[in-house]
């Protein structure tokens, strides 16, 4: 069996679309969302840091369970303006 230590970095992917807003003043450091996202858009924070890092925003498929697996309500999800649906009355 190999023992070697294997150290993986992974580097935020800039993209135009900011889905997830994480406010970094209510964040607890629970990590809940960084372990409920489906696709691995969330990463835990760097440097000991509280806040997890939105590491790739392009790829986030606006299911809400980062959102709803926040305690604290830090997290929100903005859809893209395309998905806003609004209902005017006739």
């Amino acid at each position: 069996m190999n023992d070697k230590m294997i150290n993986l970095t992974a580097e935020t992917v800039p993209c135009h679309t900011r889905p997830i807003i994480i406010d970094a003043e209510k964040c607890v450091g629970c990590l809940r969302c960084v372990n409920v996202c489906q696709v691995d858009v969330l990463l835990p924070p760097p440097n000991g840091e509280k806040a997890p890092v939105a590491a790739y925003p392009g790829e986030c498929w606006y299911c809400g369970a980062c959102v709803m697996a926040c305690g604290t309500g830090a997290i929100k999800l903005r859809h893209p303006l395309m998905n806003r649906a609004r209902f005017v009355e006739r």
